[in-house]
């Protein structure tokens, strides 16, 4: 699980940051009129989402989640700042799952 755990906590990081800057982007091109910043980001943002999406499905079937709880984590890259506490989240449940097979072998 380690193996696909570390992909999807770096895309949860960039994801997270890319959010960000299109949020700002977002305002330069409504608040300012400019439009030039949100047309390099957003499809920055939408290819990177996109690798997220196959990161959670990747370690939500090798972890054996519910797919409730893998939509869960996905929404997490939509939302400023989730995708931070989710990444976290995650990492904890599956540090936790794995101790636990480890204990019972």
């Amino acid at each position: 699980m380690e193996s696909a755990l570390k992909p999807f906590r770096a895309l949860a990081y960039v994801v997270g940051c890319m959010l960000l800057v299109l949020c700002v982007a977002m305002v330069v091109r409504y608040g300012f009129g400019d439009p030039t910043l949100s047309k390099v980001i957003a499809p920055i943002h939408g290819g990177l989402y996109m690798l997220y999406l196959v990161a959670v499905m990747n370690l939500g079937m090798k972890a054996r989640w519910t797919w409730q709880y893998m939509l869960g984590v996905m929404i997490g890259g939509t939302v400023p700042f989730l995708s931070f506490y989710i990444e976290r989240r995650v990492t904890q449940r599956v540090h936790t799952e794995q101790a636990a097979a480890t204990a019972e072998a």
